[in-house]
């Protein structure tokens, strides 16, 4: 963790909300010069704050109309099984987001499709023939009420 002043906060939110802002307009909106400004969002990068900046698109105008979260239990815990489950999470471009969790469950994913069919072909094809899968549970999201990408600072 990094200690972060009210300017950098400023300058961290602003990036959040648009990360093609030219250092020149952040400066001017946080009352600094363009300088000490750029060293700023420099450290943050060169620290590992600023991950990557992305541009983030719209799943139903690409076709990707079904938000999905589904939890998975492993039929045994072990670090082999662990590991060979999230090599295929890896691999999968569809699953956009994927935790392991506390209670009756291992994994939480987020994963986003074309339709339900392209959905249930995904876990078909890559879980459900696994030995180490106890079982896939999918709740599919109806709508969106929120979502951002962006820290509470």
């Amino acid at each position: 963790m990094i200690d972060l002043d009210p300017i950098d906060i400023k300058i961290l939110s602003l990036l959040q909300k648009d990360s093609t802002l030219p250092t020149a307009d952040i400066a001017e909106r946080v009352g600094l010069s363009q300088s000490p400004c750029w060293r700023r969002i420099k450290r943050f990068r060169d620290e590992g704050l600023i991950r990557k900046e992305v541009c983030l698109l719209d799943p139903k105008i690409v076709g990707l109309g079904v938000t999905v979260f589904a939890t998975v239990t492993l039929l045994r815990h072990s670090e082999e099984n662990a590991r060979q489950f999230e090599a295929i999470v890896a691999r999968r471009p569809e699953i956009m987001e994927c935790y392991t969790v506390t209670g009756d469950r291992d994994y939480l994913l987020r994963i986003v499709a074309k339709d339900i069919e392209a959905y249930d072909r995904m876990i078909t094809d890559q879980f459900l023939h696994l030995s180490i899968i106890q079982s896939v549970s999918s709740r599919f999201a109806l709508r969106s009420l929120k979502y951002t990408t962006e820290l509470p600072l």
